[in-house]
């Protein structure tokens, strides 16, 4: 197995630590942002609610392929700055929010930063093809791992600072972030950077099949995420007082890992990315149409859940190194932020409509809206192409 570089090793851990702590800020209010947002001025409609949750979403799908196409020309690292900054603001508008509409002004500006393309090209400017796999996979874990650790915490810190201090918080992370790149993470050398070879057409990126099918994984993965965070708090709260806690959470993620781990060796280590991808996916059906069909009390409800988030955090840690395998090298930014606009419009999709759905036909509405979602999913991915790398041209 080819090691990572120095330089490489720097670049993985630098960048994986920038996506954490500004995921972090996305994740750790989904255990509490609905509850949060039913006690404001307008908070008694499920569907603004949803809003609120997925509005974040909207802007980042609004402003990743525009981004991810600046930093093919005017560099990676300077498009993050600007996205980091932006950020902030909206994290400081949203503390400061007194009303659930500008909670959702605050959400949408955090979204208007959108660098996830521009990070994961930096990522692939600053990697050999023969570690990249390995360096996604170190950014994917890292993410995987926020996630369960800003769930967990989540309804700690909402009962110590609340919802606003939370975002302050989020605020100072991403400053934090800003000082990683800075001084951390490799300045890249690439053409990319340069700008003396221009990015493929949109059009090239768009006809690309095996893409498509993974920008449409990406949207569903975080559209059904979405969606359940509407619901999942209120049906918790409903079942046992104040079971909205990091117990609960805890024992969920941290059980997630033991699905995780052996479907990320299968793939990864003997090669069946595939049958791993179509596996993972078929779990979340199952998780979802369990949760939606069955009548599941409280020890049901974290054995659906822990199915459900051991596939994701496979599928989060293993769909942007896939992307990245496919697009050419002057591709990768416009590439990835096609990629990364259909998760953000899967998260404003998944939390409007899961907002409107629980406030028409209930919990158990969303989730069987969540298995209708993702068994088209599945039935999608099954035409997916396991080559190692498929041009774009």
């Amino acid at each position: 197995m080819v090691s990572f570089t120095q330089s490489e090793r720097r670049a993985s851990l630098g960048l994986a630590s920038v996506f954490s702590l500004r995921m972090f800020g996305l994740f750790v209010i989904l255990p509490v942002v609905a509850l949060y947002a039913n006690s404001m001025p307008g908070g008694e409609s499920a569907t603004l609610i949803g809003l609120a949750v997925g509005i974040y979403g909207l802007t980042q799908a609004i402003f990743q392929i525009p981004l991810g196409r600046l930093s093919d020309y005017w560099g990676r690292k300077k498009t993050i700055y600007l996205g980091l900054l932006i950020f902030i603001l909206g994290s400081l508008v949203a503390a400061s929010a007194d009303s659930l509409l500008w909670l959702c002004i605050g959400r949408a500006i955090q979204g208007a930063g959108a660098i996830s393309s521009a990070v994961i090209a930096l990522n692939a400017d600053l990697t050999r093809d023969e570690v990249r796999t390995k360096s996604m996979a170190v950014i994917g874990v890292t993410i995987g791992l926020t996630f369960i650790l800003s769930i967990v915490l989540g309804p700690v810190l909402d009962s110590i600072v609340g919802l606003p201090g939370i975002f302050l918080i989020t605020a100072l992370l991403t400053l934090v972030a800003m000082v990683i790149v800075c001084f951390y993470v490799p300045n890249p050398t690439s053409v990319d950077e340069t700008g003396d070879v221009a990015p493929v057409k949109l059009t090239i990126i768009l006809s690309n099949r095996d893409l498509l099918r993974l920008d449409f994984g990406i949207f569903s993965l975080h559209g059904i995420l979405m969606a359940m965070f509407v619901s999942i708090p209120f049906i918790l709260n409903g079942m046992e007082g104040d079971v909205v806690s990091w117990k609960f959470y805890l024992l969920v993620m941290l059980s997630s890992i033991l699905i995780m781990l052996p479907l990320m060796m299968v793939s990864e280590r003997f090669g069946y990315r595939k049958f791993v991808f179509v596996l993972s996916i078929a779990l979340i059906t199952l998780s979802q149409f369990s949760l939606g069909l069955l009548n599941l009390g409280y020890a049901g409800l974290a054995v659906a859940l822990i199915i459900f988030f051991g596939a994701f955090n496979m599928l989060e840690a293993s769909l942007p190194s896939w992307v990245s395998r496919i697009a050419e090298p002057n591709s990768k930014g416009t590439a990835l932020g096609v990629y990364s606009t259909s998760q953000y419009l899967g998260t404003f999709v998944g939390g409007v409509a899961g907002g409107w759905i629980y406030q028409q036909y209930t919990g158990q509405g969303v989730f069987v809206f969540c298995a209708v979602w993702a068994a088209l999913w599945l039935l999608v991915s099954m035409s997916i192409s396991d080559n190692k790398r498929i041009s774009v041209s």
